[in-house]
């Protein structure tokens, strides 16, 4: 093999780097968008001009060819652009990395439980090999050292093993998970100059990444709440916003519920990021609004309710706060002791980090 060296070109390197910036700066508008290229396209531009970033080699049309090219937008015969499948890929990644890279070394890292079983990681503890052990879980050492005592105890010269002298691994179980994710999606989300939004759609796009690339087997089920509770399916994820809606917790803990159920996981649990307390209740054909600012105790009541029916069935609410208004502290508080679940009062910044850390936590629980 040949290498042909030549002068480093630093324009060539200095283009390079332009371009992976504009690529990681277009990703994060376009999470700020909720998936809408165009409007991702334009913030883009304008910071661009505003910045004299575009030059000869490297302007906005370009910048777009390079986006089709790389498979990351189609552009419709209209002229209109779009997020491709390879896109919305990119984005989870995209999200995941950015909750992992917060995260404090020594975090939890697998989804092992405390009991052994079958599973991938071996443990130092060997036993007697069973009927259909794995072969990768053999100790050879352990194995060798049978097979020689064995030989010896029978004064033979020759060693030869059996299956008598087989030594596997023990192995920690590996458990399956069944999780609903609810984000609020009412209008308090963006209210007060403060997006609340982003940073939760964010969290949902990087759990969805976690379980597709290391927990295929694990169900996530992503439901988006604000008059209504309603399931989004996982590729329309990166479009997840908010609406003029108020917010019908309850009726998010009910899907999330029935939807847990139909699932044969050994675990089920729920998370809940909110910034509002419930102000919807459909009850009776007819659907209650609380538009005040203290709690109702109707609807309170009601949601609690689905508190209780959840824990009775073993399944634990999480719930991530992304505001300390009083009445929702106060709902959360009995909304967790009630469940008997758990509850973070945590800065947006912090979100996604404390999500995923306490995915896999849960993951950890021993199923007897």
């Amino acid at each position: 093999m040949k290498f042909i060296y030549g002068r480093w070109d630093h324009n060539r390197e200095r283009q390079e780097q332009l371009q992976d910036d504009l690529m990681k700066l277009f990703r994060a508008l376009l999470m700020k968008s909720a998936g809408d290229v165009e409007q991702a396209l334009e913030w883009l531009d304008t910071i661009a001009r505003k910045h004299d970033i575009w030059n000869e080699q490297l302007d906005f049309e370009s910048f777009k060819d390079l986006l089709k090219q790389e498979g990351q937008i189609s552009e419709a015969r209209g002229g209109e652009f779009s997020l491709t499948p390879k896109g919305a890929k990119s984005l989870r990644v995209d999200a995941l990395n950015e909750i992992f890279n917060g995260l404090k070394k020594g975090s939890p890292g697998d989804h092992r439980s405390n009991a052994t079983g079958q599973g991938h990681e071996r443990q130092p503890e060997v036993r007697p090999y069973e009927f259909g052990d794995e072969l990768w879980s053999i100790s050879p050492t352990d194995t060798l050292n049978n097979a020689v005592r064995r030989s010896l105890a029978d004064g033979g010269n020759d060693i030869s093993i059996i299956e008598d002298d087989l030594a596997v691994h023990e192995t920690d179980m590996n458990t399956s998970c069944a999780t609903a994710l609810c984000v609020d999606c009412s209008n308090s989300m963006v209210l007060y100059g403060e997006d609340r939004m982003t940073p939760a759609r964010q969290v949902a796009l990087g759990l969805v990444e976690l379980i597709k690339t290391r927990y295929p087997k694990d169900r996530l089920h992503v439901i988006a709440f604000g008059d209504d509770a309603f399931e989004i399916p996982l590729d329309k994820v990166p479009f997840l916003n908010w609406g003029r809606w108020h917010t019908n917790t309850k009726a998010a803990l009910e899907l999330s519920r029935k939807l847990l159920l139909r699932s044969r996981s050994a675990n089920k649990q729920i998370f809940l990021i909110t910034d509002g307390k419930p102000t919807v209740l459909d009850e009776g054909g007819r659907r209650y609004k609380n538009s005040g600012y203290w709690l109702d105790p109707r609807i309170v009541n009601r949601t609690l309710e689905e508190g209780a029916i959840a824990r009775r069935k073993g399944i634990p609410i999480t719930t991530f706060m992304v505001t300390d208004d009083p009445p929702l502290v106060e709902f959360v508080e009995e909304l967790t002791k009630t469940n008997r679940g758990r509850a973070y009062y945590t800065a947006l910044g912090k979100l996604g980090q404390f999500l995923l850390v306490d995915y896999i936590r849960n993951r950890k629980r021993s199923v007897r």
